[in-house]
């Protein structure tokens, strides 16, 4: 995490903020370490029908992760709690732009403390990741498992590291 983290605040995910989180998808860097569960990340239908099941969904919870100094524009992630076989998890995703600093940590630090409280909790991360398994690692998840899960947008299967925050 860098020295002098960006402010950031969550707030409401709002009709708006999607535009900002369909360009995140079309990021190949990003799609490369990041698994999602659109199915294909390049259809505005297929992403928009993602979002309005899971917004829909009476146990998922999501924020919009924004700059604290414009928090109405400054959009630069997204996270969510969802349930995956009657289990909470959480996943994010944060604008290659604003990577490394700090952003993906904060984000979930405030989220597990201030919106998802329950516990336990879990997530599922491609292992290639290592950035992403710091973030969680850095917020007492622990690995418990490892799996094999499809990652819709690749349209493959891949190695996932299974964490728990007790």
């Amino acid at each position: 995490m860098s020295e002098n983290p960006v402010a950031i605040v969550l707030r409401d995910v709002e009709d708006a903020d999607l535009h900002a989180f369909y360009s995140y998808l079309q990021d190949p860097q990003a799609q490369s370490m990041a698994s999602s569960s659109v199915e294909d990340g390049t259809d505005p239908q297929a992403f928009d029908s993602y979002w309005a099941k899971l917004r829909r969904s009476p146990t998922a919870v999501t924020r919009t992760i924004a700059l604290a100094d414009d928090p109405d524009h400054g959009v630069v992630g997204h996270i969510e709690k969802f349930e995956d076989e009657e289990r909470p998890y959480v996943k994010y995703w944060v604008d290659r732009e604003y990577w490394g600093r700090g952003i993906g940590t904060n984000a979930l630090r405030i989220f597990l403390d201030d919106v998802v409280p329950e516990r336990p909790i879990f997530a599922r991360q491609n292992r290639s990741n290592e950035a992403s398994l710091v973030v969680l690692k850095r917020n007492g998840f622990k690995h418990i498992g490892q799996d094999t899960g499809f990652d819709a947008m690749r349209g493959r299967m891949v190695d996932d590291i299974i964490l728990r925050l007790a």
